[in-house]
């Protein structure tokens, strides 16, 4: 899988989701390899979204054309300012239940001094971790960079989210958030979504 991230900062975000519900309606059929898009606005009007492609070729030949092209320029006048992005090819998806049906999506971005590890340590103990988090619907990584990454968190609802941040995390799932935490340079960015915007291929 291939995830592009763009973000930026929307002066209406009405009209960004308006925009994404159009691209999704009139160019997604045409798009080589796209997956879904996991996108939405933070209440400071901070714009994000997660692309999936299958491949960063599709990827590529999908930003070649010129519908695309023309989209692109009318979404951007949306936004204040030039947009980021980050490409990556190094995605780990982790799902336990349906993405799409999410209430609440939570993007943190952030640095690891050791994204093999963090790997490593994000791929163990799925079940006791979705036993222990039953708000939690799964997970999207995607690493780039010098260590840096995009995570989107899928959840149930706002309201079961926060609850379950509030559990007391078992002995040996917290010696792994532990570590992951140790992993972690500087200090993350969160963007929560509480009215995410959520596509896939038909």
């Amino acid at each position: 899988m291939f995830v592009q991230v763009i973000q930026g900062q929307v002066t209406d975000a009405g009209q960004a989701h308006a925009a994404l519900d159009r691209w999704v309606e009139e160019l997604a059929p045409n798009a080589p390899g796209w997956l879904g898009t996991t996108a939405g606005v933070t209440d400071d009007g901070r714009f994000i979204a997660l692309a999936r492609f299958e491949s960063a070729d599709a990827a590529r030949q999908n930003s070649n054309q010129p519908a695309q092209d023309a989209w692109w320029r009318e979404f951007s006048a949306l936004l204040s300012g030039e947009a980021t992005f980050h490409d990556s090819d190094d995605v780990v998806a982790d799902l336990v239940g349906e993405p799409d049906s999410a209430g609440f999506v939570q993007v943190m971005q952030g640095q690891g001094s050791d994204p093999d590890r963090a790997r490593e340590l994000m791929s163990q103990d799925s079940g006791e971790w979705a036993e222990f988090r039953q708000d939690v619907i799964g997970s999207v990584v995607a690493q780039y960079g010098d260590g840096e990454y995009t995570m989107a968190m899928y959840f149930t609802s706002e309201a079961e989210a926060r609850e379950g941040e509030k559990k007391e995390v078992p002995p040996e799932l917290k010696a792994q958030m532990d570590e992951l935490d140790a992993l972690s340079t500087g200090t993350p960015t969160f963007f929560d979504l509480n009215q995410p915007w959520l596509y896939s291929r038909r």
